[in-house]
């Protein structure tokens, strides 16, 4: 399990969340940050600081936002990042998702 960041983080990218993750898994796309799975060990401290509240533990995602379970763990594989071990090493990446470059928020 993991935590998951959801639409609300589209376009926000906060940061605060990746201030508080003490494992440094919480990457950034170009529209939004993504938690990597395989990195992420369940502490929770991102959830309570995310202003836009768009993180949540896997379990709980909200039923119209469960898309972003697996969108998370694809911008791994369509950025060749994989698990790196470590956003801080990596730095932002100009790419997300297919779903999430196409999203369009509701004005």
């Amino acid at each position: 399990m993991a935590y998951i960041i959801t639409s609300a983080c589209i376009d926000e990218k906060d940061r605060a969340c990746v201030d508080e993750c003490p494992v440094d898994c919480i990457y950034e796309g170009d529209r939004m940050l993504y938690i990597q799975p395989d990195e992420c060990v369940d502490c929770g401290a991102c959830e309570p600081v995310c202003p836009v509240e768009a993180i949540y533990y896997e379990d709980d995602v909200p039923e119209e936002e469960t898309n972003f379970i697996e969108l998370n763990a694809e911008f791994f594989e369509v950025t060749g990042l994989g698990s790196p071990g470590g956003a801080a090493a990596t730095g932002p990446q100009d790419a997300d998702v297919e779903f999430v470059t196409l999203f369009e928020k509701d004005s």
